[in-house]
């Protein structure tokens, strides 16, 4: 196991590297100038080339790469180009919002999603199974900030329950924290509960068409025990996966919903830098998340001996 560990995170260096090096060059090949945006819109061209000599824009390709790549090694992510700060510390100011909406996301989806899915498989062919899927498509299909617009007016400007937008700390008051966080969970929750239910659907329907699932119920066991206990369990590997791979679809999403929901993030974060051409912050923020991704991927191969005994490491 401790070999396998180590195999998997020495191979994520190549990836990190790659995604720094396309991450690099897309930001200075795309138009925009962040010299100009600080400069503002009367400034001459002498003053932008200052500023650019001083961020050290005018600098070659490869010199400001490897004078990037040299502070990353020592744990520095540099300075933020806009507001003057440690691009690590404008990370760390942000990520109590993103990880609450994350988590709180995966919790909704998981509960709900599952469930579904079962349901949709042991009723296949139904108007449950039907309905069930419908409701997936549906929820895949529409754009997240036209499900979170839909429930702002539903659920804060007609019927008056939730904020329209906003977040409070969980150390402030944890009613607020949760009632702020309801609409934007079911927001983005809709879209990877849909993907999860329809992964969940097609495993327990080949699984429960297996001769194993048809000895237990031969066996006198209820319909329950069989659905959990046998069938759920051993399509537990590609619903775990599904929920792995799903985090990419979930960080898309995560940017747009803290937008739609005014939630200071690693989102809106991300795109406020985009907007202001600050590249040190946009360089960062894309890297943690790569990072995350890696990391949670090795977890999710790593639970797999916990729901499947016969896989080793």
């Amino acid at each position: 196991m401790l070999a396998y560990v180590i195999k998997r995170i020495l191979s994520t260096l190549p990836v990190l590297g790659v995604v720094a090096i396309v991450v690099f060059l897309l930001l200075r090949l795309s138009p925009g100038d962040p010299a100009a945006i600080i400069a503002g819109d009367n400034a001459s061209a002498n003053d932008i080339l200052q500023i650019r000599e001083q961020l050290g824009l005018d600098r070659p390709y490869l010199e400001q790469f490897f004078g990037w790549i040299g502070q990353l090694i020592t744990g520095d992510f540099g300075y933020s180009i806009y507001l003057k700060r440690p691009v690590l510390q404008l990370i760390g100011e942000r990520v109590e919002p993103t990880l609450a909406l994350s988590l709180s996301t995966m919790a909704f989806a998981i509960v709900l999603a599952v469930p579904l899915g079962v349901l949709a498989a042991w009723r296949a062919g139904t108007w449950i199974d039907q309905t069930i899927m419908a409701f997936a498509v549906m929820a895949f299909s529409v754009p997240v900030f036209l499900i979170g617009y839909g429930l702002v007016i539903q659920f804060s400007l007609t019927l008056n329950w939730l904020p329209v937008q906003g977040f409070v700390s969980i150390h402030k008051s944890v009613g607020d924290f949760i009632r702020h966080l309801v609409l934007p969970t079911m927001t983005l929750g809709l879209v990877y509960t849909a993907l999860l239910a329809r992964i969940t659907r097609a495993t327990m329907l080949e699984i429960l068409n297996e001769d194993y699932i048809r000895t237990a119920r031969a066996k006198g066991l209820t319909e329950s025990r069989v659905l959990v206990l046998h069938a759920l369990k051993n399509a537990s590997v590609p619903i775990i996966t599904t929920i792995g791979t799903g985090l990419a679809l979930l960080i898309g999403g995560v940017v747009v919903t803290e937008s739609v929901f005014a939630i200071p993030g690693i989102g809106r974060l991300t795109i406020e830098a985009v907007l202001q051409r600050d590249y040190p912050v946009i360089q960062g923020v894309i890297l943690v998340i790569a990072s995350v991704y890696v990391v949670v991927n090795l977890l999710i191969d790593l639970s797999y001996s916990l729901f499947d005994p016969r896989i080793r490491f």
